[in-house]
């Protein structure tokens, strides 16, 4: 058989009939419930016009403090292909009546056009992570045809924005949906319709708006509302508040797979050791049978992030094996567990980037990691956790022992809630080798910065920065790594 009736005979796929194009102007204006105005293609939707590249489609959203249609015409300068606007404008467009009804209205037709299994992440801790590592391993498994939302985008302008840009071709789409009060992930859930829905941890993130950790709970098992018909729901079987997701789940008809140590995880961990090169070689039990892969990204929590990654996977039909090779080439991103080498005198410093994000249990996960560092010297910069209201105190303070246990030489604590925790250290805490802690604390990053540096970085050290993103340390990890690495 020669070359021309090979190419012939490729098999072909329902994905075939559709458009290579992201969207039309006939589609978006269908979409939208709009008026097009010229005729145009778009292969990215944008809703920040600093981001826009040729050929996105950029909505002028309007806030409290700043109206999007002042920048159409910096988003036509850098090659929109057309935009969405509530009044006529130069140029191709989309004139509707409200352009963040507009985004929603795209986002469901994205949705309802789609033959792709759909996954859907929340959780207090590693959701980003896991949502990466899903997509990782669902685009080996679909060569290249998987979507996901990028960054944190999981609230309710980056869900319908991440569901618009999903391709028609996709065959898996992986979304993450977060919160900070009740009722939000119910609606981010209705947009995005899950076949499968994982929920990573239940820690206590947002306690200050909701009050408990049941409350929490609930609020995370929302995401189950939104579960198509026969769905799945995964579970971290080691939670105390696993029953109540499960009773909540199974209200709403969906299978119950959970992951874990438990006896009862169907997902079950048997065994797990430290990987040549760091990260740890994990070997599961999935039921029928067993499986052992590598997971690139060090500590504990990342062992049961895997398991929540192949009961994902595998109740979307995508392939172990290629799941396995995604952890086992996973690296931390930027601001959430990222490794940075900096060049100090004589050698190597490492920079561990934990800077976007913060709570209790990512603190006590992050610093248990951060002891088994291989180091000189350890070094924590520990900023604020946030939207933890009275419970504030006691979560800062109860810090302490955790520092200790990690041998941790030096902490620069950052933010006024953490006074809580420097009154606790002052009391004289050592470390577990008998050694006295030394702290600092600080008003600012600015401040933990001068700090930082007025320890004078050496070879060997290994430096943690952890904090909740309004806290700042970003510009700290930034100053630290430009032109050191």
């Amino acid at each position: 058989m020669n070359a021309p009736i090979r190419i012939l005979d490729w098999p072909s796929e329902p994905e075939d009939e559709l458009g290579l194009a992201l969207w039309d102007a006939v589609a978006l204006a269908r979409a939208m419930k709009g008026v097009a105005v010229g005729e145009f293609q778009v292969s990215g939707v944008e809703i920040d016009s600093r981001d826009v590249v040729p050929g996105d489609l950029f909505f002028a959203l309007k806030g409290e403090s700043m109206d999007g249609h002042r920048f159409v015409e910096m988003a036509f300068a850098k090659g929109a292909a057309a935009v969405v606007v509530d009044r006529p404008v130069s140029g191709p467009h989309v004139l509707v009546d409200d352009t963040s009804s507009a985004l929603e209205l795209l986002a469901k037709a994205s949705r309802e056009r789609t033959r792709a299994r759909i996954v859907g992440v929340t959780g207090s801790v590693g959701k980003t992570g896991v949502k990466e590592a899903i997509f990782a391993a669902l685009d080996r498994s679909s060569r290249g045809n998987a979507h996901r939302s990028v960054k944190s985008y999981n609230n309710h302008v980056g869900v319908p924005l991440s569901l618009a840009r999903m391709p028609s071709r996709s065959k898996f789409g992986i979304f993450e949906m977060g919160m900070n009060h009740a009722g939000e992930i119910a609606a981010l859930t209705a947009q995005v319709r899950p076949h499968v829905a994982v929920i990573t941890t239940i820690a206590p993130a947002h306690i200050e708006m909701l009050g408990s950790m049941e409350a929490i709970s609930d609020a995370k098992a929302e995401i189950f509302q939104g579960l198509e018909p026969g769905g799945t729901a995964v579970i971290p079987a080691d939670s105390p508040y696993h029953d109540q997701l499960k009773a909540a789940a199974e209200a709403l008809g969906a299978k119950v797979v959970s992951f874990g140590k438990s006896a009862h995880a169907q997902i079950r961990l048997l065994d797990a050791v430290a990987a040549p090169g760091g990260g740890s070689l994990v070997t599961a039990d999935l039921g029928d049978r067993k499986l052992c892969y590598t997971v690139a990204e060090p500590g504990e929590h990342w062992i049961a992030n895997s398991l929540a990654v192949m009961a994902a996977v595998r109740a979307a039909g995508g392939d172990l094996g290629a799941a396995g090779l995604a952890l086992a080439e996973m690296q931390g991103m930027k601001g959430r567990g990222q490794r940075i080498d900096l060049s100090v005198d004589g050698g190597k410093a490492l920079l561990i980037d934990e800077s976007y994000n913060a709570n209790p249990a990512s603190m006590r996960a992050t610093l248990a990691q951060l002891a088994v560092t291989p180091a000189t010297r350890r070094i924590a910069v520990l900023g604020a956790m946030k939207e933890l209201g009275e419970h504030g105190p006691a979560f800062h303070a109860g810090l302490a022992g955790p520092i200790a246990a990690a041998n941790v030489d030096q902490v620069i604590l950052v933010g006024d809630e953490m006074r809580a925790l420097a009154d606790e250290l002052g009391k004289g805490v050592l470390t577990a080798l008998g050694k006295p802690l030394a702290f600092a604390h600080c008003a600012n990053a600015t401040e933990a910065l001068a700090a930082l540096k007025g320890l004078g970085l050496e070879s060997g050290d290994a430096v943690l920065v952890k904090g909740s993103n309004s806290v700042g340390l970003g510009a700290l990890v930034a100053d630290l790594a430009n032109g050191k690495e």
